[in-house]
């Protein structure tokens, strides 16, 4: 059976992939079901898939997804080493998952690539319009197998903001071949190195894959000119500071300094400028007023990306519990984010949630810091034998130092990996006892309650609703001719 799903124009709302595990494909397929472009997040998706493979894979999502893996020999490995249909023995007592290297084990790249797979293929699975998914530059180890499983799922759009993506449109081009290639890996007081990564670990017949619409989230026009100039990116996600998660530091702002960042007309980005370059572009930031789309359009942009609104809906990621506390607090008007200058081990400024039972409620020190054990945001360095070793600055203290790190760059920092997957409902047991806090990023949250309209919940449709989106909106991204193959992925034609 062939569908002809295209379409002629681009989408006005993007919404925000927001990581860990928040843009999940609930949400995504809530989005992309009335035609705008919807989100997952990749950041950490090995780790989200394995933990939800642990707990049961309670409603059954991924082993659905699964059956459609073009490798089912790849699948049935992968659910053999972290499916425990009986659930785990206790709260946080998750099977370790190895941490991505430059020569990671076999078993994680099938992990990855299976995992990225499942969640796009769920976010697309009876939804009429495009999905899209998000990576981090900064992230860079387990790029390549999570970009590989999406395109293998049929992604509409690639997007990846937290540095500079020079080299993503060439390996994306490359992954579509289905040919070996390696990103460059950011190394300190060293060379760069290359960390390899070969598509033949999914073993199957596969055709030529159309590369994916690729967007880049800047900050900056004179970043969007380059990226421009390098070729193969196909529009921008412009940020402000007050968007959730990682912001770029403001100019002159030093994280040396302790401080946390204060933004002022310096950091407006030119949008005249990246206007120029004419390719389209979406606002980003604080853009959830019904008249945020017109705004947008009147500025020349093709419409908005929206996160923090969505991070509290019904189809959110976020805890369940955890998520109905933030709404109750924002009702009560008792809310308060703050951009926190030294609370990343990334260098970059973070926005957490004064939320109370939360680490962005708590001091960082208040933590005791425990062995890195996700290493998401660790930082490849060149040790004095000529080797790559990994550092975090929110590691202990004492590891870090013996790791050539200075220690005073651990004052401050907040263990990300652990505060983030327990956001999402995925507390990990401490060695000290007891499991980890979540920790809440969040946007400056705009009168988050008029989305209830008198309940005491809200769903993504009432999202869309009050931006104005049309529920008969039909799919505004180019999306493939999808053609249904048993146990095969949807291929563009």
């Amino acid at each position: 059976m062939v569908s002809d799903l295209s379409t002629t124009t681009l989408p006005k709302l993007i919404q925000g992939g927001m990581g860990i595990a928040i843009s999940s494909w609930k949400l995504a397929r809530a989005v992309a079901s009335r035609g705008q472009l919807g989100v997952v997040s990749g950041t950490a998706i090995d780790r989200v898939i394995a933990c939800r493979l642990q707990e049961g894979d309670q409603d059954g999502s991924i082993r659905q997804a699964a059956e459609s893996f073009p490798d089912q020999g790849l699948a049935a490995r992968v659910l053999q080493r972290w499916f425990k249909p009986e659930g785990l023995d206790r709260p946080g007592a998750y099977k370790p998952v190895p941490l991505f290297s430059i020569s990671p084990p076999k078993s994680l790249l099938e992990l990855a690539t299976f995992a990225s797979f499942c969640e796009v293929w769920l976010a697309k699975h009876k939804a009429s319009g495009p999905v899209g998914i998000n990576l981090l530059e900064k992230i860079q180890a387990p790029t390549l197998p999570i970009l590989y499983g999406a395109l293998l799922a049929g992604v509409d759009t690639v997007l990846m903001g937290a540095g500079i993506p020079r080299d993503i449109p060439g390996l994306m081009d490359q992954l579509c071949q289905h040919e070996p290639c390696d990103l460059r890996l950011t190394v300190e007081n060293g060379e760069d190195v290359a960390i390899p990564f070969d598509p033949s670990i999914v073993e199957a017949d596969l055709p030529t894959l159309e590369r994916p619409k690729f967007l880049a989230i800047i900050s900056s026009h004179v970043l969007a000119m380059s990226l421009a100039r390098s070729g193969g990116v196909d529009g921008f996600v412009v940020e402000g500071p007050i968007a959730g998660g990682h912001n770029a530091g403001p100019r002159g702002w030093k994280v040396e300094s302790g401080e946390d960042p204060t933004y002022g007309p310096k950091d407006e980005v030119n949008l005249d400028r990246i206007k120029a370059l004419g390719l389209p572009f979406w606002l980003a930031g604080g853009k959830d007023a019904s008249s945020s789309i017109a705004e947008a359009e009147e500025l020349g942009a093709q419409g908005i990306q929206v996160g923090t609104a969505f991070a509290f809906c019904s189809e959110s990621g976020m805890e369940p519990t955890l998520r109905r506390r933030a709404i109750a607090y924002a009702l009560a008007e008792d809310l308060e984010t703050r951009t926190e200058g030294r609370g990343s081990p990334t260098g970059y400024p973070f926005k957490t949630l004064n939320l109370n039972g939360t680490e962005g409620g708590r001091d960082a020190s208040e933590r005791e810091r425990q062995a890195c054990n996700h290493g998401y945001l660790r930082t490849a360095y060149q040790k004095p034998d000529g080797t790559i070793g990994w550092r975090c600055a929110a590691e202990p203290e004492a590891d870090y130092a013996r790791k050539g790190g200075d220690p005073a760059d651990c004052a401050g920092r907040r263990c990300l990996c652990n505060g983030l997957l327990a956001t999402a409902g995925f507390p990990h047991a401490m060695k000290s006892g007891g499991i980890e806090y979540p920790l809440v990023t969040s946007g400056i949250m705009r009168d988050l309650p008029r989305f209830l309209s008198g309940k005491s919940d809200y769903s993504a449709d009432d999202v869309l609703d009050e931006l104005g989106i049309e529920k008969s909106a039909k799919p505004e991204l180019p999306i493939r001719l999808t053609h249904e193959v048993q146990n095969g992925p949807a291929y563009r034609a």
